[in-house]
């Protein structure tokens, strides 16, 4: 069996995939990918379907090795900082993975997630047609846990294509992340007009109180002008809902299927990635924008993925000790 060994893991990596579509009406949340952008590129550049499970990296890290054979792997999103035998490689990049070798992602200059993804398919039996976990109700996944120390994740039809890592030549991925597009509504009447402006400009932080549930935002309070309580209704991912206190709160991927707080806006979904990828203390604003300009952009998403996948050659400049010590140096012996 080939498989990829989990030697170590942070909080918050967890294996997901498209996401649970389909059943909010149910009450089960969907899950899936915080920045489905970079999750996306990291399966399609290994030939995967877009939405097929891999692994999403929190700013704790993860170590993982090959077992039984090679394995290609991708990895795209963030700012994260990887790692081949010791050597740095390409934030957003094509490798393969030997059995011997070790590869290390972990935090670096920015971003908040990552996606490692493997050529093949990891074999897991899906819950409602999905290897989303979700850790709060422990649906899907791996024993709907986070993955840990240990951890052996099977692969299916594992590939392995050999040769230099390649960089992922991915513009798509260098999103600015300064200010953040929504359309208003759907209660934005429950809002003064000076309020909305408020929201507009902010400035806005996400509060180290954030997680896959919902990101709080940190910045000027919002008054309501109609109260702050409405007959629940659906929730969907980026919906900018504001409590009581008048911060708001940006539902992500984990997000409750209804809530009875007015939503001023909703983030438009190439946005959604864009604000997962903010870390603490960085700081931006709103720009809204009609329903036009939202699909517009989503288009846009679309057609980048569809485009070829353009990569260059990794030229391997560093021979650390722990590199050397895992390849075969010697091709052969005579007798002298």
């Amino acid at each position: 069996m080939t498989g990829l060994k989990i030697l170590t893991a942070g909080p918050g990596v967890t294996l997901q995939d498209h996401g649970r579509d389909g059943y909010l009406r149910y009450g089960v949340t969907a899950a899936g990918p915080m920045d489905r952008l970079a999750h996306a590129t990291a399966n399609l550049a290994l030939g995967n379907e877009a939405g097929a499970a891999a692994i999403e990296v929190s700013l704790g890290g993860i170590e993982v090795a090959a077992e039984g054979g090679a394995l290609s792997i991708a990895v795209a999103g963030g700012g994260f900082e990887v790692l081949l035998d010791g050597v740095k490689l390409p934030g957003w990049v094509r490798l393969e993975l030997a059995p011997g070798s070790k590869l290390t992602v972990r935090a670096g200059i920015g971003g908040a997630w990552t996606y490692l993804a493997v050529a093949g398919q990891i074999d897991l039996p899906p819950f409602l047609n999905s290897l989303s976990t979700h850790t709060r109700s422990a649906l899907g996944g791996l024993e709907g846990r986070g993955l840990a120390a240990g951890d052996m994740l099977a692969i299916a039809g594992a590939k392995a294509q050999a040769g230099a890592p390649e960089r992922l030549l991915t513009p798509w991925l260098t999103r600015p992340t300064d200010v953040i597009r929504a359309v208003l509504g759907p209660q934005d009447d429950y809002f003064s007009e000076d309020q909305i402006e408020v929201f507009r400009q902010g400035p806005w932080t996400v509060s180290p109180r954030s997680d896959r549930m919902a990101f709080r935002l940190d910045g000027p309070r919002l008054t309501h002008a109609r109260g702050f309580n409405i007959i629940s209704d659906g929730i969907a991912m980026g919906s900018i809902q504001v409590p009581g206190d008048g911060q708001p709160l940006a539902l992500m991927a984990d997000r409750q299927s209804t809530g009875g707080y007015p939503k001023i806006a909703t983030i438009i979904a190439p946005d959604v990635g864009r604000l997962a990828q903010l870390r603490p203390n960085q700081a931006f604003r709103f720009e809204t924008v009609s329903v036009d300009e939202a699909v517009a952009a989503r288009r846009a998403d679309a057609d980048a993925l569809t485009a070829p996948m353009e990569t260059e050659p990794v030229i391997r400049r560093e021979f650390p000790s722990e590199f050397l010590l895992s390849v075969n140096l010697i091709g052969g012996a005579t007798a002298g």
